[in-house]
């Protein structure tokens, strides 16, 4: 579905199609209830509170759902974010700025006259004492290395025998704003961060979860104008379907 389908979908979902009870709402509002909509679907299935202990790998089906939005870091491909040093044992990588949750990640590193290896991240809480643990540390022979995440950087831990070159991230990534600024006055707005916004800009997942987007941002935008509770606890069932 375009953007433009999308809001039709919407208003035709939200006026229970003979009603026109909600046709004042405007093009940048049904956008900012579509992209909230689109966040927690994303969410959900990438990052849900409650682990599953299996990621968004739970089935050929939640792979799909966002496929399109998973960036794959490689060597090959000479994407990998390079290392810079903080000093002897720990260095750092900053985030791409389009970064939103991490999948799985490895670290290239050298040894003296060691060629470079392939270590497997071992992602550290911050209350976590793995620098003074000598069965925690960091190991180029055992091909582990421990990170953390702060702000917009990963912090590399090394047990300083060792020199890591390339991290190379799998991550799912901030989707593009969907909006239908093309049916806006004057075919354009600016959003609330001061984004000026033309034309359309369709949702990057894939087709088949549009339409459930749409019903997700129904049900959010029903829940805000404080319909009947009867008429939201359909659309939930309807979600509730898809799931």
């Amino acid at each position: 579905m375009t953007a433009r389908e999308m809001h039709y979908d919407f208003k035709q979902k939200l006026n229970k199609i003979d009603s026109q009870k909600y046709r004042n709402l405007l093009v940048p509002e049904i956008d900012w209830k579509l992209n909230e909509a689109e966040e927690v679907f994303v969410k959900a299935i990438a990052e849900p509170r409650i682990k599953n202990g299996f990621g968004f790998e739970t089935g050929q089906r939640t792979i799909d759902d966002i496929r399109t939005l998973v960036v794959n870091q490689s060597i090959a491909s000479s994407n990998c974010l390079a290392v810079t040093q903080i000093d002897s044992n720990t260095y750092y990588v900053t985030l791409p700025s389009d970064y939103w949750f991490h999948v799985s990640s490895k670290v290239y590193a050298d040894k003296g006259t060691c060629t470079m290896k392939v270590l497997n991240t071992i992602i550290r809480q911050h209350d976590d004492r793995f620098e003074v643990s000598p069965f925690d540390k960091s190991s180029f022979e055992w091909r582990e290395v421990n990170v953390r995440f702060y702000e917009d950087r990963i912090k590399i831990f090394t047990d300083g025998t060792f020199t890591p070159k390339f991290l190379c991230l799998d991550y799912i990534k901030k989707p593009r704003l969907i909006h239908n600024a093309q049916d806006y006055q004057g075919g354009t707005y600016t959003t609330l961060t001061g984004v000026v916004l033309t034309g359309q800009q369709s949702s990057e997942l894939p087709e088949g979860t549009h339409r459930e987007i749409v019903d997700l941002a129904v049900l959010i935008t029903a829940g805000d104008l404080q319909n009947p509770v009867s008429d939201i606890q359909t659309k939930q069932n309807k979600i509730n379907l898809t799931k």
